[in-house]
């Protein structure tokens, strides 16, 4: 049964700031929070195909709601969900269930769910509430960071397949004779991988679609190092998140197997955003694990700045370079890192200010100014250059994705895994990350709604 949601009433001056959100009335905090959110696309999912036949029992519009609502008030599992409703008759009220509604069974949710999994309405939400936020000026130009978290899943674990060792190979070259049929095998293996069984760079000529559809989210083993540094293992997933810095909203998110590697989810991250998003954010911040060079192409395409840690690999010291690939002197001081010509995609140093009193500042040896073409090397040579004072401040908006992945694991019961399979834990970590997003929108509607009063008074 169709249900239509009014808005109360009530004081803005207590509406301020997220953990503030969360210390208001019930039913003042859902209201906030259900108003950023446009249903339509779920509801739609649950439209009669006929008009024929006797209406449906059920009011799914209040379903969704109080599945909005469990996450919000973190309610562990859907049986406890099923006792609130019965037991709190506000609660069932804020949800927008009416006093003739009989309160849905845990099947009723179980097939909703189901049937929620096998859509993509929940990422067309996202969308919209993304879409808003920025119409109302509360994301603005600014960058994005991208990290990865990992969440336990409830399958029970299976014990990975044992490889049999193969044969060993005989030494040397093949014999011409050979040659064209290992090439073949050869070709023959690499042409059967998965888009994500290939090497990165195969990711930059694939479409959006396929990146996305191929993309593994049935549970499996991962593993990480610690800041111990030790090894730690766990059987279930990843979340991919790419988080405006400053006003820390997730533009896009994606669920993933635990074993994939962190730097193979970049790219659909970044290719989602370019298609709905284009010109909007001005840097690609991320850690040395995601130091691979088909990102920074990627990224480079954007018009987006590349601040990713370096990840050295088995590489020795270059004469005349620094640790940060900055040229230097005949006395071993760096350059200066000077400015970044667009048009020709080239760096430009110039001395430092030790070279004033330096004995060598008029002899041949020393080279008033380099300058390096990005080509070169894209990883190596940024814009703006590593370790320059911009790059640094960049760097250091890293911590928002951080931030955020703390926020939906300690508050929003990301970890709280209560479904099998990955289609619905796709579905649990979609409605996380909705109702932390939808959270964040409210929680900036108000503070704007709360300074234009104090603006007024």
């Amino acid at each position: 049964m169709p249900i239509i949601r009014q808005d109360n009433l009530f004081d803005m001056h207590e509406l301020f700031e997220m953990h503030e959100l969360f210390e208001m009335e019930p039913i003042h905090r859902f209201n906030a929070i259900f108003s950023t959110l446009e249903l339509g696309p779920l509801l739609r999912v649950f439209d009669k195909k006929t008009h024929r036949g006797a209406p449906r029992e059920l009011n799914y519009g209040a379903m969704i709601y109080s599945l909005i609502a469990r996450v919000v008030e973190r309610i562990p599992t859907i049986k406890h969900l099923v006792k609130r409703l019965k037991q709190d008759p506000f609660f069932r009220f804020d949800c927008g269930f009416l006093l003739s509604d009989d309160v849905p069974s845990e099947s009723s949710y179980s097939r909703m769910i189901t049937a929620i999994s096998e859509t993509d309405a929940l990422a067309k939400i996202h969308d919209v509430l993304v879409a808003q936020a920025i119409q109302e000026g509360y994301i603005t130009e600014e960058s994005l960071a991208i990290d990865a978290t990992h969440f336990e899943a409830r399958d029970k674990p299976t014990a990975s397949e044992k490889k049999e060792k193969p044969a060993p190979k005989k030494p040397g070259r093949k014999p011409k004779d050979e040659q064209a049929a290992w090439q073949a095998a050869k070709q023959k293996l690499e042409d059967e991988k998965t888009l994500y069984e290939k090497e990165i760079v195969h990711q930059l000529d694939a479409s959006v679609e396929a990146l996305v559809n191929e993309m593994s989210i049935a549970p499996k083993w991962g593993i990480k190092k610690n800041s111990d540094g030790k090894n730690m293992y766990w059987f279930g997933h990843k979340a991919h998140l790419a988080v405006s810095t400053n006003s820390q909203y997730i533009i896009r998110g994606l669920m993933s197997s635990g074993s994939l590697n962190d730097g193979k989810a970049v790219i659909p991250l970044l290719k989602q955003i370019q298609q709905t998003m284009p010109g909007l954010f001005q840097a690609g911040i991320m850690d040395k694990g995601y130091d691979y060079k088909p990102i920074y192409r990627q990224l480079q395409e954007m018009n987006l700045h590349a601040v990713i840690g370096y990840n050295p690999r088995r590489e020795v010291e270059v004469v005349g370079f620094d640790k940060h690939f900055t040229p230097t002197c005949v006395l071993e001081q760096s350059y200066r890192y000077d400015s970044y010509n667009d048009k020709y995609e080239t760096l430009k140093y110039s001395r430092s200010k030790e070279c004033a009193t330096c004995p060598l500042k008029d002899d041949s040896l020393c080279q008033k100014m380099f300058k390096i073409k990005r080509s070169v090397d894209l990883g190596k040579y940024t814009s703006p250059a590593r370790d320059s004072v911009k790059w640094s401040l960049y760097y250091k908006q890293r911590g928002a994705v951080e931030r955020v992945n703390a926020y939906l694991k300690e508050y929003f019961d990301l970890n709280n895994v209560r479904h099998r399979t990955g289609k619905k834990v796709k579905i649990h970590f979609q409605f996380v990350t909705l109702v932390y997003n939808a959270t964040r929108l409210a929680s900036d509607r108000l503070k704007a709604a709360k300074n234009v009063a104090l603006a007024a008074a």
